[in-house]
């Protein structure tokens, strides 16, 4: 997938459309999990200083079985430094695949809707809401959102960001 596919791109041509003065940083890092982005916050904070910043990770924490725990404090801690750098935060939550087992899977879901409500953020509860079981909207691998995803995930970003945004 070409990067002005991926729904990050999208936002940013959104915001242009309507005319919202903000400017988008991507700062991901493909196959990333919370703990790298622990490591990353502060310098991304420092070099961008967003207004609001998107917090789309963990996925990669669940999938290599790492511990829920773990999982929860790194992301308030990406939470917590954003807010010392006066960004609002977009909590972006992720589903595990069923073959991770129940407990577990239900568990790591929690996470995001549990930090969202603990820390009053605004939340995407799922980033694959709608299109989750429906392979054609996967790449290959059938975990990567294909292109013809980009708009859907855009879309579901869009609600939880709109209200925080100023014209």
């Amino acid at each position: 997938m070409q990067p002005d596919q991926g729904w990050v791109s999208l936002l940013a041509k959104r915001l242009q459309t309507d005319k919202l003065d903000y400017k988008v940083a991507n700062a991901s890092i493909s196959g990333e999990t919370t703990y790298g982005g622990v490591k990353r916050i502060e310098a991304v904070l420092k070099a961008h200083r967003p207004a609001i910043v998107i917090v789309e990770l963990g996925a990669n924490d669940g999938l290599r079985g790492g511990t829920v725990e773990k999982t929860r404090a790194n992301l308030e801690a990406i939470v917590d430094a954003c807010r010392k750098a006066g960004a609002r935060v977009v909590l972006v939550g992720i589903h595990l695949p069923p073959n991770y087992g129940m407990a577990y899977t239900d568990k790591f879901r929690k996470v995001f809707a549990d930090i969202a409500r603990q820390k009053k953020l605004a939340l995407v509860p799922f980033l694959f809401e709608g299109f989750a079981e429906k392979p054609e909207y996967f790449q290959p691998d059938g975990l990567h959102p294909a292109p013809n995803a980009q708009p859907l995930m855009l879309d579901l970003v869009w609600k939880a960001l709109r209200p925080l945004l100023k014209r």
